[in-house]
């Protein structure tokens, strides 16, 4: 009798030929992400020869390069999608300048601007009614409310106009900073259906003003700002009539970009706030 062959059953194995062009691809990838890394970190020079390099591998198509991202000015090169910060003068300058770059133009920039509001009030006998003060926050340009105000009144006079006006265009090249305008007043109380309060007449105050200096095109609405403070942030004593004409003022407080954190002042930035109810 004849052996019965027992065939033995063998699984069957699917068709793994396509793991080797994925590898391929893989191996591809990877390197095209290391090239990547690498030029991150490299001058543009080589980098425009990567853009040939591509251009060529990719056939005599356009690539993303084309969409130029590098600016030549003169012999220096750099990268447009860079961060950019604009200087007073609306020139653009590139991020990879310092921190303390970046401080020390704003220095200049604000003591150069102070040194004209200066210039101003000096030739315009202002120097009673106006003063200007530099510290590690802000340029602080402080105005007695009695060159803007009559007594009790938040209409800016005829002649403040023309004071207003001026500022305004001083201010005009340094259009990327941001501009509070401060309204104070003395401790007397006030109440009448337009000012119930001390409140409502320092905000209206900083804001009709601000309203003047907004009508220079210059300007953007976006980066100015008006508060009232009232009664509550005097710079003298209310007891005396001297001391309330220092309290009663606006306060144009065009504010610091880039600050320096050793210089050892806190910062004391103006913050909006909320009246109580009367």
């Amino acid at each position: 009798m004849s052996k019965k062959q027992r065939h033995e059953h063998h699984e069957e194995h699917p068709d793994e030929s396509w793991l080797l062009p994925y590898s391929d691809l893989m191996t591809l990838l990877l390197a095209l992400f290391i090239v990547l890394y690498s030029v991150s970190a490299v001058n543009t020079s080589k980098l425009e020869e990567l853009s040939e390099a591509f251009k060529s591998a990719f056939s005599n198509g356009l690539s993303i390069f084309d969409q130029s991202t590098i600016v030549k000015t003169g012999d220096v090169q750099s990268h447009t999608d860079m961060t950019r910060t604009l200087s007073p003068s609306g020139k653009k300058k590139p991020a990879n300048q310092s921190q303390a770059d970046l401080q020390q133009q704003e220095q200049q920039n604000l003591e150069a601007l102070q040194q004209q509001l200066n210039e101003y009030i000096k030739q315009n006998g202002l120097s009673s009614q106006l003063e200007t003060q530099l510290n590690q926050s802000q340029l602080l340009i402080t105005i007695r409310d009695n060159a803007l105000f009559s007594p009790a009144s938040a209409a800016v006079k005829s002649e403040a106009r023309i004071l207003a006006v001026a500022i305004g265009e001083m201010l005009a090249p340094y259009n990327d900073y941001e501009v509070l305008v401060i309204g104070h007043t003395d401790n007397t109380p006030i109440n009448t259906t337009e000012f119930p309060s001390n409140w409502e007449l320092s905000t209206k105050r900083a804001v009709n003003f601000m309203k003047i200096l907004l009508e220079n095109k210059s300007f953007d609405p976006k980066r100015f700002g008006a508060i009232g403070y009232g009664e509550y942030r005097p710079v003298d004593t209310n007891g005396t009539v001297a001391g309330k004409a220092k309290n009663r003022r606006v306060e144009v407080s065009i504010l610091r970009k880039y600050s320096d954190p050793a210089a050892g002042q806190t910062l004391q930035v103006p913050q909006a706030s909320t009246a109580p109810n009367p």
